[in-house]
């Protein structure tokens, strides 16, 4: 079940959440816990997943080596013993997942992981030998090599538990494994749900803080032994400066006011954010809950581009990016000594834009100004007949070839092929900043920010002089991060080309 609110589609004027690129104040404590040093995290649904990738593989190889040693010298490869290798280790996953031992916690357990492994592949066999038996086969495979592989297998699969089991507990310490907690609500409500967290046994949330926007009794200081940390527009402060996994609000649903009010600053976050239900008297349907732990909770907003899903991205962006700067290695090349020829100065230019939450990152582009009129911060925008700009760089900027160089700043990590286009820091739209603009403005920062996007190919690309444009880019932006698939991302790539050649708002 969603919580009604505005669309994200949609970015109406008036919209709250849009909060100033200027960093806000933190309090002492609140600021303390940002600073402390925090490892990225593992997701722990591409952690079992690249697990079963692997025991696939290793049973599979397992039963080619121990065929390769004891069966080829004599009776050379035979097609149908890779079949049953295939079969076997899909089944034995299976297997696997039904004993329960793709999760985090049992992967710290030694005694249940192992145990429970050890019986899943021994059934497997059993199951295998049955069927063989059954089907006439019983004689058409050797005996030595089941019986080895079964062997080898099982210490195969033994010892390499064990070793995920190190590395488990390692990231464990490093808190990556940990999902980063903070309760929004403080009061009653917000106790009763620290409390319900801290009784999880083997929880894998660590609570940061508390946030509420209350200073009244009402909303102590301190919540079940847990530090109040600010309101909430310190929350979205405190978000944008240290990792945050997930945000459980503890406001009753008879509260749809004040539910609403901070879904509406919140939404603008890369993370999840979910409405606690442990103590609300109106009860839905089970599977209107989703749970954490024990506790039932109803999903209001998701972290866009998450899990495999980010995998996925970020793997395509940087072999895309390597190929096409392969491909484009003589464009650029050309380029650059154009520009060297053109007008003195270096031929790559850094400028400072906001990227992915907000973080300042530094893109690389062509220089395509007199060197003496450099502008990093961009609080000058250029406009058509801008004086600034080199004939060469009138060129470049008209075709976007002066964008080429940031398929470097895809392969660094920095940006996405197809996402929102970063804005700079201090870019004004007449005398306002763009967050001042449009309501909202920094929710297209819930996604690493791209070289071309939805917008860019829908014609709103360029020069962003009327509060329209600004207000189109944004609505597209916020459309591709509800909407975003791999094949959307191809289509993106697919039709840049093509909008490119429309150039009337490229200076």
């Amino acid at each position: 079940m969603a919580i009604a609110v505005p669309p994200m589609n949609d970015p109406l004027p008036g919209r709250p959440g849009s909060h100033s690129a200027v960093p806000r104040e933190l309090g002492p404590l609140a600021r303390k816990i940002a600073e402390e040093p925090i490892a990225r995290a593992v997701s722990p649904v591409v952690l079992t997943g690249v697990a079963r990738i692997i025991e696939f593989v290793l049973i599979v190889l397992t039963g080619a080596l121990v065929h390769a040693v004891w069966l080829y010298p004599t009776e050379g490869f035979q097609p149908i013993y890779f079949v049953v290798e295939l079969s076997v280790a899909a089944a034995a996953v299976i297997a696997f997942q039904v004993v329960d031992v793709y999760s985090v916690a049992a992967f710290r357990s030694h005694v249940y992981q192992l145990g429970r492994m050890g019986l899943a592949w021994t059934l497997v066999f059993l199951l295998a030998l049955a069927l063989s038996f059954f089907a006439k086969y019983e004689y058409s495979f050797s005996r030595a090599w089941t019986a080895g592989w079964y062997v080898t297998g099982l210490g195969v699969l033994f010892a390499w538990r064990l070793g995920l089991g190190w590395l488990v507990r390692h990231w464990a310490d490093q808190g990556r494994l940990i999902r980063r907690v903070v309760v929004v609500g403080g009061g009653r409500e917000g106790e009763a749900l620290v409390r319900a967290i801290s009784a999880e046994a083997h929880s894998d949330l660590r609570i940061c803080g508390v946030f509420d926007d209350r200073s009244d009794d009402r909303s102590p200081s301190v919540v079940a032994g847990v530090p109040k940390l600010g309101t909430v527009d310190d929350l979205v402060e405190f978000t944008r400066r240290t990792r945050v996994d997930l945000i459980l609000v503890s406001l009753p649903l008879t509260a749809e006011e004040r539910v609403l009010q901070m879904a509406r600053k919140l939404w603008v976050l890369p993370v999840d954010v979910r409405l606690a239900a442990h103590m609300n008297q109106l009860r839905f349907r089970p599977r209107a809950y989703s749970y954490i732990g024990n506790i039932p909770v109803l999903d209001i907003f998701d972290k866009p581009i998450a899990d495999w899903n980010l995998v996925i991205k970020s793997v395509f962006d940087r072999v895309a990016a390597f190929l096409i700067l392969l491909a484009i290695s003589p464009v650029m090349i050309v380029t650059a000594l154009a520009i060297k020829l053109d007008s003195r100065g270096p031929v790559f230019f850094k400028q400072r834009r906001l990227g992915f939450n907000n973080e300042v990152i530094e893109v690389f582009k062509f220089r395509s100004l007199y060197h003496e009129h450099s502008d990093p911060d961009a609080k000058r925008v250029v406009t058509k007949g801008d004086n600034r700009v080199t004939g060469v760089g009138r060129f470049i900027r008209k075709t976007s070839i002066d964008e080429l160089p940031q398929l470097l700043n895809v392969l660094r990590g920095d940006l996405s092929l197809v996402g929102p286009r970063p804005h700079a820091i201090h870019a004004p739209l007449s005398t306002k900043l763009w967050d001042d603009v449009v309501d909202g403005y920094f929710a297209r920062h819930r996604v690493k920010p791209g070289i071309t996007g939805w917008a860019q190919i829908n014609g709103w690309r360029g020069e962003l002089d009327t509060p329209e444009k600004l207000q189109q880019r944004v609505e597209h932006d916020l459309y591709y991060i509800e909407n975003w698939s791999l094949l959307f991302d191809l289509y993106i790539l697919l039709r840049t080309p093509f909008a490119l050649l429309k150039t009337e708002n490229a200076y």
